[in-house]
């Protein structure tokens, strides 16, 4: 992916018309970033560890053991020192360059893990304030147990009102009673008991 930065990306700068007989040759940082990767990867394990002593092991045992006629590298072994040298010198810029992918790596991952972190908040801040509205209605809303007493309430106030006001007097009962016994008729006088009163 080329950088928008670089003049060749940009659309405001025109496109270079100049051919090279020699063909450019393009090579992915990527390939040479990951193959860090797995060397200081492998350099950091056990395996290198016991690859590495026991090439030395053997490499010191040879120049030493070995006829004077078969030894390539005397005692003070300098080519040893040479080779060791020259494979730090190559491995030091590897796992450093491992680093500064794991570092730009960490960052990209840092900064994906802030802006969930913000989206999150305001997630949380809305929740929270579309609960407190949701409180604040639900308060105002009838409840089944202030519906259940007023409709007590309404129950009582009706039973109250069809029930009679007052019982009527016994004498009143009575002289209905004689009336339903005696068909209705009226006594001397042409007046039923109990209408003079």
């Amino acid at each position: 992916m080329s950088d928008p930065r670089t003049p060749s990306s940009r659309l405001d700068t025109p496109v270079e018309t100049r051919r090279s007989l020699r063909p450019r040759r393009t090579y992915d940082s990527d390939a040479f970033g990951v193959f860090a990767e797995q060397f200081a990867r492998f350099m950091g394990t056990a395996r290198f560890l016991i690859y590495m002593t026991a090439f030395v092991i053997i490499w010191i045992g040879w120049n030493w053991l070995a006829p004077p006629q078969m030894r390539w590298d005397d005692y003070p072994f300098i080519f040893l020192t040479l080779m060791l040298s020259l494979q730090a010198s190559y491995a030091a810029p590897l796992i450093l360059l491992a680093q500064n992918r794991q570092e730009t790596r960490d960052k990209v991952l840092a900064e994906q893990d802030r802006r969930v972190n913000a989206q999150s908040q305001a997630d949380m801040e809305f929740l929270a304030r579309e609960i407190a509205w949701l409180r604040m209605s639900v308060g105002e809303v009838a409840t089944r147990d202030f519906m259940r007493s007023e409709l007590r309430q309404l129950v009582s106030e009706l039973e109250e009102r069809t029930r009679p006001s007052e019982d009527p007097p016994a004498g009143a009962t009575e002289e209905a009673a004689e009336d339903e016994r005696g068909g209705g008729a009226s006594h001397p006088g042409g007046r039923t008991p109990g209408r003079d009163r």
